[in-house]
């Protein structure tokens, strides 16, 4: 199976492929995985997130499931690649992270119906939902808590050919186990979101839908490493370090 990507060559950033523990750049070179730096498997013009899409989770933090999908918006600044530092801002005292699937759009459109949907999806991708649990409590509107620099982690890369209804995805801190669920029991599954998020706004090529987290999120502490686990995707691993 082959993946996308896109990986830093020198000081430049190309698309990929990633067949076989082999990345093979647009212009042709070549070189292992594990030695490639990766950059965002897309640059998306927005990062669309939906809260409480997991029954579990809503449970865990005291809200009801809501009727109609949560959206709210991420910035692009947020961004963050495989292997790269998430950022402990001195303004939280409770940086928390959420194992999410993320569904990428591959083509512009507006007003999808939901039997369509599949045609506008590129494929899949991770995506660490870091929030700032503290100030998200007491605002009602999430912006400082979900928008601060490094706090939207996402790929390595982007998987084209996998069935996204039954996902298994994992969450470690430091190699232990700390979320364990499938997207099986998405209260919106991903056709319904891409439906739902195309009546809103137009939806652009790289553009992503990171689709919820299911119980088990914790805390994170300058010195960890998380690490997120999909099931047909791969693994998406940052470190945390203090501001400064």
């Amino acid at each position: 199976m082959s993946f996308l990507a896109r990986v830093f060559h020198g000081d430049t950033i190309e698309e990929a492929k990633v067949e076989d523990s082999v990345v093979t750049t647009q212009s042709g070179h070549r070189m292992a995985a594990a030695d490639a730096r990766f950059a965002t498997p897309t640059a998306p013009s927005k990062v669309i997130c939906v809260g409480f899409n997991y029954r579990d989770h809503a449970k865990e933090l005291g809200r009801e499931l809501p009727s109609e999908p949560l959206f709210f918006l991420k910035p692009a600044s947020a961004l963050l690649a495989h292997g790269e530092t998430i950022i402990y801002p001195p303004e939280t005292r409770l940086l928390e992270f959420e194992c999410e699937l993320a569904v990428v759009i591959g083509r512009r459109c507006r007003n999808v119906p939901i039997e369509d949907a599949r045609s506008v999806i590129l494929g899949y991708s991770i995506f660490n939902d870091v929030t700032a649990r503290d100030i998200q409590k007491v605002e009602t509107q999430w912006v400082r808590a979900k928008c601060f620099d490094t706090f939207a982690p996402y790929g390595p890369v982007v998987a084209t050919h996998v069935d996204p209804s039954d996902l298994r995805l994992m969450t470690r801190v430091n190699g232990i186990v700390k979320q364990d669920s499938s997207t099986r029991h998405l209260a919106f599954d991903v056709f319904a979101l891409v439906a739902m998020a195309s009546r809103i706004m137009t939806l652009e090529p790289g553009d992503i839908i990171a689709t919820g987290t299911p119980a088990g999120v914790g805390p994170l502490q300058p010195g960890d490493e998380v690490s997120i686990e999909i099931e047909g995707i791969g693994m998406l691993t940052n470190s945390v370090a203090a501001e400064g």
